[in-house]
């Protein structure tokens, strides 16, 4: 067990410290913002087409890998929205919001470096084709189940439209298609340019752990902690139960089962509350869910790290 805190719990330390030096006053909100804008604006980009752009498709992109994984977070979400409605009598909108916090785990910035650090960088190809298509695929179901709901039975016209847009206006999902492209194309990019992205990439993920800690410090729980237990319980057991289940009924393989459990067993990422945000639904719960999910995250983690080979 100590071993397994020892993989856990550097990851958890950079965001504890983050939440207390804003706590403390030694940062002030515009400084978290404007640290998150450069790791989710710029470096961590630059990781993600790096990635992308060197991944080899064919062995990455395995389909029973992303059915694992997508069908326990299709499931989170179905879970998550119907639970919502039917036992907390929320809005249809406030449940899709809800729902998404057990569909968007946070594959980014608590799963790559607890699967780096628990199994080493070979071990993240599966990592990287899980993220490849879970800004995209998130986003565009989360957004047109909250569009139909919110029509409720008016035309759809717009919907293509709004869904592209919003996808299309996330930096992640720029340099997602941008370095699919270069794969694809197989163009190659030279070589000082690559290291440039390389070491901006390096600065992301470390920066963005510092500043999602005081994004946390900010959206302290206030109320609904049912809903908030409901959905982090969600989040943290049904997404990686399911996914862990279908990965040995599909004879998975170790490697890409342990990235696909440990990025199913994340706690929701800030995009749910961005998600929230974006529709004025359920904002407090959606961030609340984040801060409890991430603390929980030291334990589930570690959980999953036993079971897993």
């Amino acid at each position: 067990m100590s071993d397994l805190l020892t993989v856990v719990l550097p990851v958890f330390i950079i965001v504890a410290f983050g939440y207390a030096v804003a706590w403390r006053g030694l940062f002030p909100e515009s400084g978290v913002d404007m640290l998150m804008k450069f790791a989710q604006g710029f470096a961590i980009p630059c990781l993600l087409f790096n990635a992308i752009s060197t991944l080899d498709i064919g062995a990455g992109f395995q389909i029973n890998l992303l059915t694992s994984f997508y069908a326990g977070a299709l499931a989170g979400f179905a879970v998550g929205t119907f639970g919502a409605r039917l036992l907390f009598r929320r809005s249809w909108e406030d449940s899709v919001a809800i729902g998404f916090c057990g569909f968007f785990s946070n594959s980014v910035l608590l799963g790559l470096p607890i699967t780096e650090r628990a199994y080493g960088t070979e071990a993240l190809a599966p990592n990287f084709a899980i993220i490849a298509l879970h800004a995209p695929f998130c986003y565009g179901v989360g957004i047109t189940v909250m569009e139909i709901v919110r029509a409720r039975g008016g035309p759809l016209r717009a919907l293509p439209g709004k869904v592209l847009r919003a996808m299309f206006s996330n930096a992640l999902i720029i340099a997602i298609a941008a370095g699919f492209a270069v794969n694809v194309a197989g163009t190659p990019v030279p070589g000082v340019l690559r290291e440039a992205l390389t070491m901006m990439g390096t600065a992301g993920i470390p920066a963005a752990l510092f500043g999602l800690g005081g994004v946390l410090f900010r959206y302290r729980p206030e109320g609904d902690l049912r809903v908030i237990a409901f959905i982090t319980s969600v989040s943290l057991f049904v997404h990686p139960a399911i996914t862990y289940g279908l990965s040995q009924m599909l004879d998975l393989g170790t490697g890409p089962t342990r990235s696909a459990v440990i990025t199913s067993a994340m706690a929701p990422g800030i995009n749910a509350y961005l998600f929230a945000s974006m529709y004025g639904s359920a904002k407090r719960v959606a961030a609340s869910s984040v801060l409890l999910g991430t603390a929980l995250t030291v334990l589930t983690a570690t959980f999953w790290l036993t079971v897993l080979p």
